[in-house]
Formats: structure tokens, sequence, C-alpha cells
């Protein structure tokens, strides 16, 4: 199993870390959520992935953000290798909901604003969180474009999208469209034909929520299920490498694609050193078999 994959024109570790986890509520302490991004860059990684609206309720927009920047100036090793994603275009409700506004003023606005907090020359990443069912998707990709061409985000990216939506941001965004983040994994895979297609067009596909079956997501409390004789086979294939379930439905996304980039949150490092491991993680074709029926 590779090590690394491409983002566009920037080599990246195969596992990214998603940091939704750090910055949302029931985040940990700051100790603890610096301390993970750490241990997440001892381990390989080298993709971080937030954005504006990871907050709590109430909180203030870009918190996520801003603890990223402290992470990675408290690292004690490089960071020049380190590519951080940002995603604009949700936001927060006082009562825990999400918004989407597609605006081209908002979006030109947010990644402006995200381009101040994280710092640096350019937005490394910067990804358009949602369509906007409100406004027009070639509007919202014309912001877009606008901030390439502005130097305020050097690749693009797009999000919760369908094949038609991929094509119509190639179309606009041309080559510095890099990547796709959609929801996928052992539980959720919807996305098959959004997979397939990046894999044709050379473009990264993140998914978002990739633990889905073997845990829950950020959104959904608490991390941890038992075992789910749906996704039996992923704990049969676990037990027999002995490492977690969580870690090989990880190297099973991998085998996807050469073009998947997974981004696993994490809490704890202990979870961020895990999830990174499945970079090299070697599935057996029986593993695969059992897996892609994913029982």
């Amino acid at each position: 199993m590779t090590r690394y994959r491409m983002l566009g024109d920037v080599r990246v570790g195969a596992v990214g870390l998603g940091t939704m986890p750090l910055s949302i509520e029931g985040r940990p302490d700051e100790a603890r959520a610096v301390a993970t991004v750490h241990a997440a860059l001892d381990a390989g990684v080298t993709l971080l992935d937030t954005a504006d609206s990871y907050h709590p309720p109430g909180g203030t927009p870009g918190e996520g953000e801003l603890l990223v920047r402290r992470a990675l100036a408290s690292y004690g090793g490089g960071t020049d290798g380190v590519l951080v994603a940002t995603k604009g275009g949700r936001g927060r409700t006082a009562d825990g909901g999400w918004t989407v506004d597609g605006r081209p003023e908002h979006l030109r606005r947010a990644a402006e604003d995200s381009a101040r907090r994280l710092g640096g020359d350019a937005i490394g990443l910067y990804q358009l969180h949602k369509p906007d069912p409100a406004v027009p998707y070639a509007e919202s990709l014309g912001a877009v474009r606008e901030l390439l061409d502005a130097g305020t985000v050097r690749l693009a990216g797009v999000s919760n999208v369908s094949t038609e939506q991929i094509v119509q941001a190639r179309e606009i965004l041309g080559d510095r469209l890099v990547s796709v983040q959609n929801r996928y994994s052992p539980a959720v895979r919807d996305s098959e034909a959004e997979l397939r297609l990046c894999a044709s067009l050379g473009l990264a596909f993140l998914p978002w929520s990739p633990l889905g079956g073997i845990s829950r997501s950020s959104l959904d409390g608490a991390s941890a299920l038992e075992e789910d004789p749906e996704f039996g086979a992923f704990h049969r294939v676990a037990r027999a490498h002995g490492v977690s379930p969580q870690q090989v439905a990880l190297a099973w996304l991998l085998t996807r694609s050469e073009t998947v980039l997974p981004i696993p949150g994490a809490s704890r490092p202990s979870s961020a050193r895990d999830s990174a491991n499945a970079a090299t993680l070697r599935l057996a074709p029986e593993d695969l078999t059992a897996l892609n029926a994913g029982r």
C-alpha cells in the first residue's frame, strides 16, 4: 500500500486528518486537540481538513481554522509539506443546526476571512462545502474561480456533489479543481458513481465520515459502536491482522481507487495514529472480497 497520494500537484499522506471533532460540540480540551494534530503529523499525515463552520453552536466562525494554525505553529517538526484544506459555504445555527450559503459575495468574504485565520500566502485547498439550492451552482463556482484568479486560493475542491455538479465544476474551474469530498464509508456507498468519475478525471476523492458503520460521525454523538453484524467482515479482518476495524475500513477505502484519500476524524492522539497506519496495512484478495461484500 502506498503511503502517499496526489492532490492536484501536491503529494500528501494517503490518509488525512479531519479536524471537525476537535472544534465542534463535544470537542476535547485545547491540549488534547493540539496533541491529536501533532500525533497525526508524527504518523505521516500531511493533509489537515477543516472548515470555517467547524465551531460549536453560538461559537465564532473559524474556530477550527485557528486551532489548526495554533497546532501547526506549536509543532516541533517541519510543516512545509502540510496542506491545510478548509471549506466555505456553510454555517451553524444557535440550536446546533447547519445552514448553507453559496452566494458569491458570501464565499468571497468567507474565503478571505479563512485565509487571514490560517495565515500564509494563500489557502492551500479551498472547498465549496455544499451546493446552495437557492443559488445557481455556476454562480458559486464562479466565486471560487475568482478566488483562484486573485491568488486567495491555490487549489479548489467541491463537496456533497453529484456527478453532474462535478462535471460543471470541472468546466468552470478547469484543472485547478483537484478534489471532491463526499460521504462514503462501509455503511454509505451511494457516491460510487462520483468516486468512479473522480478516478477517471484524476480528481482526489476525499470520503468524509469514512468510518460509517464502524464508528459514528462526529455529528451522530458517541464515537464508538458495538460490532454490527452487517459489517462483521471488517471486524473479522481486523482480528486476523491484529488491528482495529477502523484501520481496516480506511485501508479498504484506499483500495477503492488510487485517487481516494480518506480524512477520518479523531479526538485523541491514539486514534489519529491508528488511522494513519492504515496507509501501510496490506489487505489480501480474500479480505477485499469479504469487505467489498460488506459482510
